[in-house]
């Protein structure tokens, strides 16, 4: 059941990154709720800011990225496809990451999650607790920005959280199968800054 509703929830994301030979442009995702909806513990400026312009950068770069991508492959120019591989990765993977950061808060979110998500973080990590301490410890060990995650993994059938520096996603920086990125400590630089961000988004994170 666990694993039925990951995948299902997983079917509600944008798709992020497409085939090159497809003409259709990324775009940016709307926020299921209003930029004021997540007050007092993420303020509605910073979530214009971070959705308006930080996630839109990415989308814009990923779009011009693949245009000059795809004419370096109808010129055979194996020397620019090589030097723009680092930021298709690094606009995909904040594209992707960000989409699914978007999905994974609430204004009815908060708490512990219940059900088959809180029984399975008990079982790997032994309480929810310390899952937060292993999420915070973790994110903090990310050099410069990064990303915290927890994710399902499906070769080894448990959960697990992983650290991905810049915009990394998770399955790409692990080289592991990963079912669905669950929850997120995003872009800290420093131990009180993960604490802070993390203190706000678990009063706002979708239990389910």
């Amino acid at each position: 059941m666990l694993r039925g509703t990951l995948c299902r929830r997983s079917a509600r994301l944008v798709p992020a990154l497409g085939c090159l030979g497809s003409r259709q442009k990324h775009t940016l995702p709307d926020l299921p709720y209003d930029y004021g909806a997540l007050e007092p513990h993420i303020n509605a400026q910073i979530m214009q800011l971070h959705h308006s312009k930080h996630h839109a950068a990415y989308v814009n770069n990923l779009n011009v990225t693949e245009e000059r991508y795809k004419e370096a492959l109808a010129k055979g120019d194996v020397t620019t496809q090589v030097a723009l591989q680092p930021a298709l990765k690094f606009n995909g993977g904040g594209h992707i990451n960000h989409t699914i950061f978007w999905t994974n808060l609430s204004p009815n979110g908060g708490g512990e999650p219940k059900g088959e998500l809180l029984e399975a973080i008990k079982r790997d990590f032994g309480s929810f607790e310390k899952f937060k301490e292993k999420l915070t410890a973790v994110s903090v060990g990310v050099q410069g920005s990064g990303w915290g995650w927890l994710g399902f993994d499906q070769e080894q059938g448990r959960l697990r959280v992983a650290a991905c520096s810049n915009q990394d996603p998770l399955q790409g920086t692990t080289g592991q199968l990963w079912k669905r990125k669950l929850l997120s400590g995003i872009m800290a630089k420093k131990p009180e800054g993960t604490r802070l961000h993390a203190g706000a988004a678990k009063k706002c994170i979708s239990p389910t």
